[in-house]
């Protein structure tokens, strides 16, 4: 099954719709359908679309991410709800007296009546599945400049609830503000993810605040209850420090370089 037709197939369930009422909301033959929800049948993107329109689901979540954000990182055979395995016909809904009223005026509504069908397509399926699968796959991670404000963010997936073994929301990125430790191939503008970390761990590079100054550094443990700050710039430096007088913050799990 394909990713796209995993998805119309998931979303029709959800919004308790058969292939024959999807198919005719959207001007395409139930067979066709069908091999699209099976994967038998390629489909384009743009029709794609016009498919999940016509079902309810919306192009751009609360969440900022758009269909292809989440069709590149989602895989839907694994999140779909246990009751949406199979297609249950919707039961038979009591004829409204304003459905009465258009039958009677030969299909024609009356005037001042809303469209019903036209305003559920326009406001979407509440509770879709893509919304609720998101906060366990991705998180907006923040990037963070010297003064630890918010700059910017990175798309980064949570696996088992986690990142680098983390808290998501815990976790950020820190823009690299300098040239001090390119001797351990870490530049300035380079990203990196930092793990929290509330005391040294020994070979790690870690965000250290000491002297009112905050800085990554490689950190040496000694037995005495301090640690030397080691960093490379042109030349390899190193401070020794109390360890009760530094703010460790976190360990440096990962880097992004932009080439």
């Amino acid at each position: 099954m394909s990713r796209l037709g995993d998805l119309i197939r998931t979303e029709r369930i959800r919004a308790k719709l058969t292939p024959k009422q999807v198919a005719k909301k959207c001007g395409v033959a139930e067979s066709y359908l069908v091999a699209v929800e099976k994967g038998t049948k390629i489909i384009a993107d743009d029709q794609a679309r016009r498919i999940l329109k016509a079902i309810g689901l919306r192009e751009q979540t609360e969440a900022d991410f758009s269909l292809d954000d989440i069709a590149a990182t989602v895989d839907l055979a694994t999140v779909a709800s246990p009751t949406a395995k199979t297609v249950t016909a919707p039961r038979p809904r009591p004829v409204e007296p304003e459905a009465e009223l258009v039958a009677s005026t030969g299909g024609r509504a009356p005037s001042g009546s809303k469209n019903v069908s036209t305003d559920t397509e326009e406001k979407g399926v509440g509770g879709s599945i893509w919304l609720d699968a998101l906060t366990s796959v991705l998180k907006h991670v923040p990037v963070m400049n010297a003064i630890m404000k918010p700059i910017d963010h990175r798309l980064l997936p949570i696996v088992s609830g986690k990142i680098e073994g983390a808290n998501p929301d815990k976790v950020f990125y820190y823009l690299v503000p300098d040239d001090s430790m390119r001797g351990f191939r870490i530049h300035q503008g380079d990203l990196a993810l930092i793990v929290p970390a509330h005391s040294p761990i020994d070979g790690a590079i870690m965000l250290v605040e000491y002297n009112s100054h905050r800085f990554l550094r490689k950190v040496k443990k000694l037995a005495d209850f301090t640690v030397i700050l080691q960093s490379f710039d042109k030349e390899y430096d190193a401070e020794t420090a109390q360890v009760n007088e530094c703010t460790f913050i976190g360990r440096a799990a990962k880097l992004e370089v932009t080439l």
